[in-house]
């Protein structure tokens, strides 16, 4: 890797809060207007061709330039503005010709849910493949011994939640000391999901002299203390910051009363057309599938309580049309990609701005057009509306019931045939050999010795 040393770790606590700021300014490089003007392998560039992928987002042409230097990187921009492509070009670039040993992966992605783990992965595959890039997704949900299979046989690249990856290091399945390039992607979403403590210790793990590439789209503090400690003399890129609207977006409130809220939520959920709507518990959200489908709507429920093989079929019903309605928690607020996806409900109003925000961006991404509705009862008014100014968002507000036309114009409502339907089972699964009864037919740490990571939420 061509830096210079090993980057300083200082400690959070010695800095000032507040934003950014590099301490030695540095000019970075012109975005480029194509790929081709970037100094990418010849096989990246035919995949990019062979997939019709010719000019750069505005966050891909910021920053390939100075990651692709060897730089780090704090790239700030909204969900959906081609943040994969912007760090996993410049990752695979500059790992490749270079072989993994068994464990030792050359390369960390770290990202805060399973859905977001699989599209990095989907999305990279192909660019990995034509440079004989070995790629491997850690996440919970799924058995560790796959997982652990598969690090054996040496993966350049890793995809990792926290959880997951923290147990690997613990049995010593994974370790970090040959990695050279690491993204920390949707950095914001990981501190408010408490890993900040395990990616700490990754980082910590990770040997000096490599290259941090981190992209988030807000920086609060706990952001701004990694930025600080773990990224040297970083070039900074803001492209379509978090807190502006989408120009291609829609933002409506619309105000119901609690006896109709339900009449209109199954209105809106048989509209001509996928939809996601956003609910804040698991229990609401598997309450209201089977209300839905016992009124003739195709919904299913996505969250937590899931496991991955079902989260993951879920989800290809929903992108085949053979589910029309996901209900879901904020486990779907990240990492979900649907092509056409043109509306967004939010069942109740989000208490966090940046909740909104993540919600939000599973519509209207790479510039198509798409609809975020919030249903709002009385006693949720005021609130909403200091969370819509928090987010930067000026909503179109509109008080409608179940089978006005201005819920049908807004949303495509129509009535539900009241024909009940049936989804397919997504996964049928063998029962699950527990955890203590798994971990015993690996290598873990030595009598008296403990895992220096920090076992953070499950992933």
């Amino acid at each position: 890797m061509n830096r210079s040393g090993p980057p300083p770790h200082r400690h959070p606590a010695a800095e000032p809060a507040g934003s950014f700021e590099p301490a030695e300014p540095f000019e970075p490089a012109a975005p480029v207007e194509s790929f081709d003007a970037l100094e990418l392998p010849a096989e990246l560039l035919r995949v990019l061709a062979r997939r019709g992928v010719t000019t750069p987002f505005p966050i891909q042409a910021a920053t390939l330039p100075s990651s692709l230097a060897g730089r780090d990187v704090l790239g700030r921009g909204r969900t959906g503005s081609g943040k994969t492509l912007a760090f996993g070009l410049a990752l695979l670039a500059r790992t490749a010709g270079r072989q993994a040993e068994p464990r030792s992966p050359l390369a960390l992605v770290l990202v805060p849910t399973r859905e977001l783990a699989q599209q990095v992965t989907e999305a990279l595959t192909p660019y990995a493949q034509a440079l004989s890039l070995r790629l491997a997704t850690v996440v919970g949900g799924v058995p560790v011994r796959r997982q652990a299979q598969t690090l054996n046989r040496g993966a350049e690249v890793v995809v990792a939640t926290p959880g997951r990856l923290a147990d690997l290091i613990e049995r010593r399945l994974c370790r970090l000391d040959a990695v050279g390039v690491t993204v920390l992607d949707e950095a914001d979403r990981m501190a408010d999901m408490g890993f900040l403590p395990a990616v700490t210790a990754f980082l910590e793990q990770v040997p000096g002299g490599g290259q941090t590439l981190l992209f988030s789209a807000t920086l609060d503090r706990h952001v701004d203390q990694l930025v600080r400690r773990f990224l040297t003399d970083p070039v900074s890129h803001a492209v379509d910051p978090a807190a502006a609207a989408v120009g291609t977006m829609e933002h409506h409130v619309l105000h119901v009363q609690s006896a109709d809220k339900s009449a209109a939520i199954a209105h809106i959920a048989s509209r001509d057309g996928r939809v996601i709507m956003f609910t804040d518990t698991r229990r609401g959200a598997d309450h209201l599938v089977e209300a839905l489908l016992s009124k003739g709507v195709k919904a299913a429920a996505l969250h937590s309580g899931k496991s991955q093989p079902q989260r993951t079929r879920t989800l290809e019903q929903f992108r085949t049309g053979q589910v029309a309605a996901l209900v879901a928690t904020d486990v779907a607020a990240r990492g979900i990609h649907v092509d056409g996806l043109d509306l967004v409900v939010n069942l109740e109003p989000p208490v966090d701005h940046k909740d909104y925000l993540h919600r939000g961006g599973r519509t209207a991404r790479a510039g198509e057009s798409g609809t975020v509705v919030t249903l709002v009862l009385p006693n949720q008014r005021r609130g909403t509306t200091r969370m819509m100014s928090a987010a930067g968002i000026t909503p179109i507000t509109t008080k409608v019931r179940a089978g006005d036309p201005e819920l049908t114009r807004i949303t495509g409502a129509r009535v539900p045939t009241g024909v009940p339907v049936t989804i397919p089972d997504p996964i049928v699964e063998r029962p699950r050999r527990d955890r203590a009864t798994a971990r015993t037919r690996y290598a873990r740490p030595a009598a008296g010795t403990r895992s220096s990571t920090p076992r953070p939420p499950r992933g």
